[in-house]
């Protein structure tokens, strides 16, 4: 007898018997309307591939300037570190170690966490831990917030060119980049990787 597939609702927690979807079909809740699931194939080398990128600009967003700033003749490479210390001298230690948490500590985590079930998925093989690594995976996606920083910079910016003069660092651009490929990252079905993880363990088990 056919093993029922089951998915739950991610939003309310309501169960549903998985059904096939035509191409480009969605799946939704229908107690909360919440996307369930979408037939989309999952394509590992492109996940992989933003994956390295995101792993790549994220270690350059970090080790460059941000800003380079000019005043009465003295120059400033402001990286994201300088301002987090900046900030942590200053008395809100909280604050700095939020962003700290959220522009490096989470996005450096979620990346690795998808590098470690990709790369085994793409050789033919299911993760230890997959399980606990997927619903990780799953609850740090809101708490990147790249793309909320870069906002900050260049509002800071704007209001900081009046008085100096500011040239972007390619750190700034790191964040732009990063903040592309993290969204892109996210736009990925992460059912898709369950279903093929159920595919791989069933191979091995049928070996």
């Amino acid at each position: 007898m056919a093993r029922l597939r089951l998915i739950i609702c991610e939003c309310c927690d309501a169960v549903y018997a998985r059904r096939d979807l035509a191409p480009g079909q969605t799946a939704h809740c229908r107690r909360c309307g919440a996307e369930l699931y979408r037939n989309r194939r999952v394509d590992l080398d492109a996940m992989l591939a933003i994956a390295l990128g995101g792993l790549i600009v994220l270690v350059i967003a970090n080790a460059y300037p941000v800003l380079i700033m000019e005043l009465g003749g003295t120059r400033a490479d402001v990286t994201l570190w300088d301002a987090i210390l900046a900030t942590f001298d200053a008395g809100v230690g909280p604050v700095a170690v939020l962003a700290a948490l959220s522009l490096f500590v989470l996005p450096l985590t979620q990346i690795l966490l998808f590098l470690y079930v990709l790369l085994p998925l793409r050789v033919g093989a299911v993760p230890a831990g997959f399980v606990p690594v997927m619903h990780a995976i799953r609850h740090l996606r809101p708490w990147s917030m790249v793309e909320v920083f870069l906002v900050g910079v260049l509002v800071s910016a704007v209001k900081l060119a009046a008085e100096s003069q500011l040239t972007p660092g390619v750190g700034l651009w790191g964040f732009a980049a990063l903040t592309i490929l993290l969204t892109l990252l996210t736009l990925f079905d992460l059912q898709a990787l369950w279903d093929l993880a159920a595919e791989r363990a069933a191979q091995e088990a049928a070996a």
